[in-house]
């Protein structure tokens, strides 16, 4: 694995914020090769907190990077939640070991798919505890139901789409039950490639260990301070159906705080753009040059962390 060490400017032992990026091949400054673009929120992420006093260190999951093509050829078929578990282990240790790091101030952020593995570390023995988490888009449904949702936002956007839905639905129904997805023809092809990377061999245990998980479930068990954020413009999940069911699993829960910043989207770039044009923007326009972190979201986040770790 590979990874970025910030550091703010001077001395001292800082308090620091482990990186963990979404799904798929996305790397440690939150880009794709499957996106257009190299500004990842990552990178902006770590700059800006090294502004503000606080160290991090983002890292290339082994599904992503200069080292993918070997780690997959040793990965295959082996990829799974541990696995990934293991990889933020292994990040907060080398953070953890540095000597600019105040080892009792070190918090875990995660976006999308992130979240979930920075809440299995929050609700585990671990050598180094984190001293709160910021979950940045987490799926509050199973990510079964979060993924049709994104393609019934797609379908709507072209010409017929909306009557093809249904024959998604009924695939991962049939993923859901242990089946075979067997996708309709008539689908697009975009489509059929999204279910399909469920079922490809490479991904697995991790794809269908996935396809069922949603923070609701983990975060009742969470204990240590708590920041979820959903922008209002994140057409993956979803501020209304995924906040609120959240919000439901953290019922009595004084240690979780939740925000909805209007116009950040789900890499929380701000976002002014109409959502038929966001859809429509090669890569939804995450990673393109000129983009940058929306201000209330990571003032949100600023704030938080100030009240929690200094």
């Amino acid at each position: 694995m590979r990874g970025t060490l910030t550091l703010p400017a001077g001395g001292g032992r800082f308090p620091g914020v482990v990186l963990v990026a979404g799904s798929g091949p996305t790397d440690r400054d939150w880009c794709s090769p499957l996106l257009p673009g190299a500004n990842g929120s990552g990178r902006l992420f770590a700059e800006a907190f090294a502004d503000a006093g606080f160290a991090s260190l983002r890292y290339d999951k082994r599904a992503s990077g200069p080292d993918v093509a070997e780690s997959a050829r040793i990965l295959f078929g082996k990829f799974s939640m541990r696995s990934h578990l293991e990889e933020l282990v292994a990040a907060v240790g080398v953070l953890a070991g540095n000597d600019s790091i105040d080892v009792a101030r070190i918090v875990g952020l995660g976006n999308s798919e992130g979240t979930l593995h920075v809440l299995h570390y929050a609700t585990s023995q671990q050598d180094v505890p984190f001293a709160g988490i910021v979950l940045a888009a987490p799926p509050g449904r199973p990510i079964g139901e979060v993924l049709l949702s994104q393609l019934a936002l797609q379908a709507a956007q072209v010409p017929g789409g909306a009557e093809l839905l249904p024959l998604a639905e009924a695939a991962a129904a049939r993923y859901s039950a242990g089946e075979p997805m067997n996708p309709d023809p008539r689908l697009p092809d975009s489509v059929k490639m999204v279910l399909a990377s469920f079922e490809s061999p490479g991904n697995l245990p991790l794809a269908r260990e996935l396809w069922n998980e949603d923070a609701a479930d983990v975060l009742p068990r969470v204990i240590i301070p708590t920041l979820i954020l959903i922008g209002r413009k994140d057409l993956q999940v979803d501020a209304t159906l995924d906040g609120s069911a959240l919000e439901r699993a953290a019922t009595g829960k004084e240690n979780i705080t939740f925000a909805y910043p209007a116009n950040a989207n789900h890499v929380f770039k701000e976002e002014t753009r109409p959502t038929a044009d966001v859809v429509a923007a090669p890569g939804n326009g995450y990673n393109e040059d000129g983009t940058h972190l929306d201000p209330e979201a990571f003032s949100t986040i600023l704030g938080w962390l100030h009240g929690v770790l200094t």
